[in-house]
């Protein structure tokens, strides 16, 4: 994508974020009682929970770092999925944005004030919704925009000759990736949890004395929310491994594979997946080809057929297999 397409993308994360921070900021300051229009009113109202309430009942302390944190895990997989998704879909790539800018909006008002500020509500005397906000509204507003792109766009996010049929062409390199960014995972939430656990029991202390009920009341469910957010973090950093791995793995072989067959006198094409990494391989390849097909090497015309990216998957696989076995049989 070009940068003005990306600035497309990113600009309602931002307007959505910024038109509902001022809604709340204005029914903060200025809305007293209940004003209708219709079947459309505001009333201003604190909700401790999430959309529409949910989870208002939660201790104070699981609630608004749960959710809080929820919402920041919810951006850093927003940049993922916009990162690995295989087509340009300004339609779905602008829905996830003014999602996660209403989710963003609600996640800054847990962050400073503990609470949701809402402040709409529509019917009428006897039967009305629950209050909300501008973010409530425009999330659904996302969800539309991202079901349309899944229904018309369907065939382009998961294309039959661009699906992944293997993704483990090199276990031993990819596994080792993959742990690495498990054990880094496992490694920041812990030294967070050990960080943000002493400092919150040593506060606590400080302020409501050293109450055993009042700590466990308070710190066994931060604890257990940590451990929660920590597994689903380190989980999720194993899956990005497993497939940027497989985007590393895949064109290296790729590319033996057709170095390998040029110098048998094969000529065929070499191509990558859309969202393979080292895509400069093809031009690279063209030009070798080119070279030997100049230097007589290579017969004028295709003799080969282009073989598909699942064969090379599996025969990267077996390859990278015998390989680590004939390395350990020679030690």
């Amino acid at each position: 994508m070009k940068k003005s397409e990306w600035l497309i993308v990113f600009l309602p994360l931002i307007a959505t974020w910024l038109v509902d921070f001022m809604t709340k900021q204005w029914a903060e300051s200025s809305l007293v009682g209940i004003k209708s229009f219709g079947y459309l009113g505001f009333v201003l109202h604190h909700n401790p929970g999430a959309m529409l309430g949910l989870f208002a009942e939660l201790p104070p302390v699981l609630r608004v770092v749960s959710l809080s944190t929820g919402g920041a895990f919810l951006l850093c997989t927003y940049a993922i999925i916009q990162y690995l998704l295989p087509i340009k879909s300004l339609t779905l790539r602008t829905g996830l944005s003014i999602l996660i800018g209403g989710i963003l909006g609600n996640v800054t008002d847990r962050i400073i004030y503990g609470h949701v500020i809402d402040f709409i509500v529509i019917g009428n005397v006897n039967i009305s919704s629950p209050a909300f906000n501008l973010a409530d509204a425009l999330q659904w507003v996302g969800y539309a925009l991202i079901a349309t792109a899944i229904i018309r766009e369907g065939d382009l996010l998961w294309p039959e000759d661009n699906a992944r049929k293997m993704y483990w062409i090199n276990p031993h390199f990819q596994l080792k990736y993959c742990f690495l960014l498990l054990g880094v995972g496992i490694g920041v939430g812990l030294i967070s949890m050990v960080f943000s656990y002493t400092y919150m029991r040593v506060t606590m202390i400080e302020l409501t004395g050293n109450n055993q009920i009042i700590l466990d009341k308070f710190l066994i469910p931060f604890v257990l929310t940590f451990f929660i957010i920590t597994v689903g973090f380190s989980a999720g950093l194993f899956t990005i491994g497993k497939i940027i791995s497989h985007k590393i793995a895949g064109p290296i072989y790729a590319f033996e594979k057709f170095m390998t067959d040029s110098m048998d006198g094969k000529n065929r094409p070499f191509k990558l997946r859309s969202k393979d990494e080292f895509k400069h391989l093809e031009e690279l390849a063209n030009k070798i080809r080119e070279h030997l097909i100049k230097h007589g090497a290579l017969s004028h015309k295709q003799n080969v057929d282009a073989l598909p990216p699942e064969i090379l998957e599996m025969e990267g696989s077996k390859v990278a297999e015998e390989t680590i076995q004939k390395a350990q049989t020679k030690t």
